[in-house]
């Protein structure tokens, strides 16, 4: 018997059955690409992110404000320099030998004219009196009475010009006390407006440090907000990533399966071809498998790697 007749009922078996394979329809919706849904706690991340969006704007406003009040704050500290020059001149001009004058009384010359009017009147009823004295002791016009009169006289004068110097004098103490009360007055005015000066300037820098906890505060809560969208991002990729590689796997099973009678028909008929002597045909070779999981992990994890990247680091403040 010749091999081809011993050939013959395996070929028409290999027909028989290569007809049935291919005539056979493939239902390739069993194993076609399928992307895994959105994990939970990527949708929470990115609703945290888009939520986050302009949440610097609270801070900032409060920033803003806290420099405005601070700025007032350093015009009233420049106002209240300016002010101290100003007193400085004052209590200057109430200090050196004629720092008295503004505070002589303006009527002390018409105290001292009264004063010495009735201290002359005064006298005149004295002249009288040595003159009466001298009637009744029968010296009048002699040279007891004329002794008499020209040592009341001279008293008089002296006396008089005693008040007179006691009256300038008097005049002069007040006046002068009334000078150091004013520079006393200047100086005290100094310190408080020099206080109220520096009160000011530093509660300017108290409103300077409240704008940089603001800034602060906005800062902390973005890297905050970054750590939680990236760690729930990072999550929920992993679940994505393992819900996508079982799809890639069942796809790649189901395909397996599909094709694997083609697999064994190839190789069915190339057993044949080399019994009969002739070249083997191309050997069916079924598609690789890559690692599923690692292929969706990657694409997801690059995906939680942006969440993060929108807020971490961030700085709105100086």
């Amino acid at each position: 018997m010749a091999i081809s007749d011993f050939l013959e009922p395996a070929i028409k078996d290999y027909a028989e059955q290569a007809k049935a394979t291919y005539s056979a329809p493939i239902n390739t919706s069993t194993f076609a690409q399928k992307v895994a849904p959105q994990d939970a706690l990527t949708t929470q991340a990115a609703g945290i992110a888009s939520q986050g969006v302009g949440s610097y704007q609270p801070y900032l406003q409060a920033a803003q404000t806290a420099q405005g009040q601070g700025a007032t704050a350093l015009g009233q500290a420049a106002t209240a320099v300016g002010g101290l020059g100003a007193i400085q001149n004052q209590a200057a001009a109430s200090t050196g030998a004629n720092a008295y004058q503004p505070f002589m009384s303006p009527y002390q010359q018409q105290v001292i004219d009264a004063t010495l009017s009735e201290f002359d009147k005064s006298r005149l009823a004295g002249q009288q009196q040595i003159r009466d004295a001298a009637v009744s002791s029968g010296n009048f016009g002699g040279g007891r009475e004329g002794a008499m009169m020209g040592q009341y006289n001279a008293d008089s004068l002296v006396d008089r010009s005693a008040l007179q110097a006691q009256l300038l004098q008097q005049g002069f103490g007040q006046a002068q006390q009334a000078a150091n009360q004013n520079f006393a007055n200047q100086q005290g005015l100094f310190g408080m407006q020099n206080q109220q000066n520096l009160s000011n300037q530093g509660l300017a820098g108290a409103y300077g440090n409240q704008m940089n906890q603001q800034f602060g505060l906005s800062d902390f809560g973005r890297q905050g907000m970054g750590q939680d969208i990236n760690a729930l991002g990072t999550l929920g990729a992993a679940n994505q990533a393992q819900v996508q590689a079982q799809l890639n796997a069942d796809r790649i099973n189901n395909q397996t399966a599909a094709y694997e009678p083609y697999g064994r028909l190839s190789q069915y008929g190339n057993t044949l071809t080399g019994l009969a002597g002739g070249v083997a045909g191309q050997q069916f070779q079924q598609e690789e498998a890559s690692d599923p999981y690692a292929n969706a992990l990657g694409a997801a994890t690059g995906v939680a790697g942006l969440f993060g990247q929108i807020y971490g680091g961030r700085r709105y403040g100086p």
